[in-house]
């Protein structure tokens, strides 16, 4: 794999992605020598601006990758969500503009040289799975904080990228979504419940392991090789972890 060579530790820029009839605006960070980029899809009423996402954005860059923090709703739309709340759960046009992202990332110079994961929350996890069944030869890792994985719906079964759901060990309803999910999805696949944490991780620690467990799941996918994912196994849930 190629690597970038900058002076400087950090490339951070304000982008524009074309993703179909619209632009989205979106942070993009490429550390030196990244190994690997995490494009991130926001969840329910969530933007680029979230301070949990900036958080585990900033652990994984700490891990060595790139990532890209993108609004996939425009301002407009935003303004019509707040109030009606409906583009949120429109997962096709989410993962729409997620293919558009990631297209706009194979073609652009610092990082179409970078294997691509996806980091969704809430809505956006599934929009992320549906994405990856559109380009299933440009997705390498998916990771989910909090998700509705199970509104991907049937697209579950054609998900082979090695996806990680991760879910508060207090956020019961959502811990069944995920487990039921789990079952569908087609690839290597783990779920971890991060105990005493409610849907948003806002309890003292919780968010840090989300962050560690994203890390090490994009460290470990986004460096090897993609024939290496089909001969791992299946870990479907890490035990202990019942909430």
């Amino acid at each position: 794999m190629s690597t970038m060579h900058h002076a400087e530790d950090e490339k951070r820029a304000l982008v524009h992605v074309s993703a179909g009839p619209v632009t989205l605006e979106g942070m993009l960070d490429v550390p030196h020598n990244a190994k690997g980029i995490v494009l991130f899809a926001h969840g329910s009423g969530s933007s680029r601006h979230s301070p949990r996402n900036r958080y585990v954005a900033q652990v994984l860059r700490e891990g060595g990758l790139a990532t890209l923090l993108i609004d996939l709703l425009t301002a407009e739309e935003e303004r019509v969500d707040s109030v009606t709340a409906h583009l949120r759960f429109d997962i096709g046009l989410l993962a729409g503009r997620l293919v558009g992202a990631t297209d706009w990332l194979r073609q652009h110079p610092e990082t179409r040289h970078l294997p691509i994961g996806y980091f969704g929350a809430s809505t956006g996890a599934a929009a992320a799975l549906l994405a990856a069944t559109e380009r299933p030869d440009a997705v390498s890792a998916i990771v989910s904080r909090g998700g509705r994985p199970d509104l991907a719906g049937l697209a579950l079964a054609n998900v082979h990228v090695p996806t990680l759901l991760i879910v508060g060990g207090l956020d019961y309803a959502v811990i069944e979504m995920n487990r039921d999910a789990l079952k569908h999805l087609a690839g290597e696949k783990r779920l971890e419940i991060v105990p005493g944490a409610t849907h948003l991780f806002e309890e003292a620690g919780t968010l840090e392991q989300v962050a560690r467990l994203a890390r090490d799941w994009f460290e470990r996918y986004l460096t090897a090789p993609a024939t290496e994912h089909l001969y791992l196994g299946e870990h479907p849930e890490r035990h202990g972890a019942q909430p």
